[in-house]
């Protein structure tokens, strides 16, 4: 019997499959899976978007024919409303102008249908590699950040859900201070493990470790969290409320 196939790491780039092909929604999930990414698929537009809400993914792999929106009615919206996800499209489209076309809405790159899977992980690699990731706004620290029922306040080292004070150690609250700061932004790990000004400083994975715990105190469902969001590549951010 052949060992579990291990899970992909947390910080590993997080892929959104949209086809309405099941068979070859499984096929890319399990390649891709074994091949390091984390991967969630969908089955239409309307649920890639729904799957956007709540997680913030790395790349998107899309199918340009589907019934009802198609791929490219679902990009054209992404890209309308300011994402700059980068997206690989998968079609069985041969010609010219169609790729083109879908270029010029915005795709980052073309695959045409049938593919094969390693120049699906050249692509995707060579995708990611060219994502140049924005500088974070500098904002000014409020007193208090709100995230889903929680608040947070910097002056206590303080986390409520509503009237209840939830506990934490002094490395959750310094990480905590350290990503609301920076509401919404990425914070890298790097910066994290220091502990900000006075922090203790503690090695990356370590940083992995505490951001766990400190999810399973505030998330729904600690394995897709709404709140302590990872950034491939550079660390986390915390998803406040507007």
């Amino acid at each position: 019997m052949s060992a579990p196939r291990a899970e992909p790491p947390d910080h590993a780039p997080h892929v959104l499959v949209v086809d309405d092909d099941r068979r070859l929604r499984e096929l890319l999930s399990r390649f891709l899976g074994e091949r390091g990414y984390r991967v969630t698929t969908a089955a239409s537009a309307p649920e890639a978007r729904a799957k956007s809400e709540s997680v913030v993914f790395d790349l998107i792999i899309l199918d340009v024919m589907m019934p009802g929106e198609t791929g490219l009615d679902f990009m054209r919206r992404l890209r309308a409303e300011g994402s700059r996800i980068p997206i690989l499209m998968l079609t069985a489209q041969a010609e010219p102008s169609d790729r083109i076309r879908g270029l010029e809405i915005g795709a980052d790159d073309y695959l045409s249908k049938p593919f094969e899977p390693r120049e699906l992980i050249l692509r995707l690699a060579n995708i990611l590699r060219r994502v140049v990731q924005p500088e974070p706004e500098t904002k000014a620290v409020p007193e208090e950040i709100r995230f889903g029922p929680f608040a947070f306040r910097f002056d206590r080292g303080e986390l409520r859900r509503g009237g209840e004070v939830i506990r934490i150690t002094e490395r959750e609250r310094e990480i905590l201070a350290t990503l609301g700061g920076r509401a919404g932004g990425e914070v890298s790990r790097e910066e994290l493990a220091g502990g900000g000004p006075g922090g203790s400083g503690i090695g990356d994975r370590a940083v992995d470790v505490q951001m766990n715990r400190l999810r399973r105190k505030i998330e729904l469902d600690p394995a897709n969290p709404s709140f302590l969001q990872t950034v491939r590549g550079i660390g986390y951010r915390l998803v406040v409320d507007p």
